[in-house]
């Protein structure tokens, strides 16, 4: 993991400053020359820039971000745990960590700061921007900010606007997390059993009905079960989230989330991907209940130079992460 550093103020769309910034960030393969063989991935809520961790079987020879072949950036998002500013850091101005005197953050704030990463890599172009479900949120972002600086696009499971029904989905995971009551007291590990609920629930959201019948189905029995498989599945993935994410900083990208509208003072949503004119691959899943396959559909049909597919897939939103052989038939002719 890399680290840029930036002394400066760095301003938020609210108005609040932060006094400097940290960005973790990820390389893969070597930046050619030209410098123009640069694929930049936008990650998820609660994933990091190390992309090999998370995305299995993508960074890999033959695949669609082989590192042979493309100079593969990632970076960590504010807000997030893994490196970058967020809740945990320490503010110079209390020599303190900010825990929830963190700032307001948007989608805007975070993709500002990848901007601030690229210029300092001396990256002027990027071949292809890629994101996935927030990461999409943040690529669509970036591509209405900066249309000129993309030859390609790949949005995955995402929107150009958090629709009620994700911003209910995130609504209810906080309401778990404020149920705790140790949740606002200014230590690392403060709302931890209201994090592992939230997790939970968001899991629901993830997988869909078809993916927890196909995985979590009980064995056979004649028996009365003391539990179910799907319950221990339930709290051994709240349980892991704990152990490597806070709730402090899954409160800050939750809200960041929350703000995401590529149309807010460019005239609407069709106003503002009509400026994007880099070729975009738009990408649903089949049994995605976040983003929906119609939604993806919509996005495409907005977009002056789309196309769209529709991966087939029982995993739901999760589809993205999970058929990784699926996504390469689709991408590596197009990236």
């Amino acid at each position: 993991m890399n680290t840029f550093h930036s002394p400066a103020p760095f301003l938020l769309e609210s108005g609040e400053t932060l006094p400097e910034i940290d960005i973790a960030y990820h390389t893969y393969g070597t930046l050619n020359d030209n410098k123009d063989n640069v694929v930049w991935v936008c990650h998820a809520l609660t994933a990091n820039s190390d992309v090999k961790d998370w995305w299995p079987h993508t960074v890999e020879a033959g695949c669609f971000l082989d590192p042979e072949r493309w100079f593969v950036v990632c970076a960590n998002i504010l807000g997030s745990c893994y490196g970058s500013t967020g809740p945990t850091s320490i503010n110079p101005a209390t020599g303190e960590p900010y825990y929830g005197d963190f700032p307001k953050l948007t989608i805007r704030d975070i993709v500002k700061a990848h901007i601030q990463l690229a210029d300092a890599l001396g990256i002027e172009h990027i071949h292809t921007l890629v994101g996935s479900s927030v990461g999409g949120f943040q690529a669509i972002e970036w591509a209405a900010m900066q249309p000129e600086r993309f030859d390609s696009l790949v949005f995955l499971a995402t929107s150009p606007k958090a629709s009620p029904w994700s911003i209910a989905i995130d609504e209810t995971q906080r309401m778990a997390i404020l149920s705790d009551k140790t949740y606002g007291e200014r230590r690392q590990d403060a709302g931890r059993d209201g994090l592992a609920a939230a997790r939970a629930i968001g899991l629901l959201t993830y997988r869909g009905p078809w993916g927890y019948n196909r995985t979590q189905q009980d064995p056979p029995s004649d028996s009365i079960p003391n539990t179910h498989r799907a319950c221990t599945y339930q709290q051994y993935q709240g349980e892991k989230l704990c152990r490597r994410f806070d709730a402090y900083s899954y409160m800050a990208i939750l809200d960041a989330f929350d703000t995401h509208d590529i149309g807010r003072g460019r005239g609407g949503i069709a106003e503002a991907l009509s400026r994007i004119n880099a070729h975009a691959t738009v990408i649903g899943i089949t049994t995605d209940i976040i983003f929906t396959p119609d939604e993806m559909r919509q996005l495409a049909a907005m977009l002056p130079n789309a196309e769209y597919f529709e991966l087939q897939s029982e995993f739901g939103h999760d589809g993205f992460l999970v058929e990784h052989r699926k996504l390469n038939e689709i991408l590596l002719p197009r990236i």
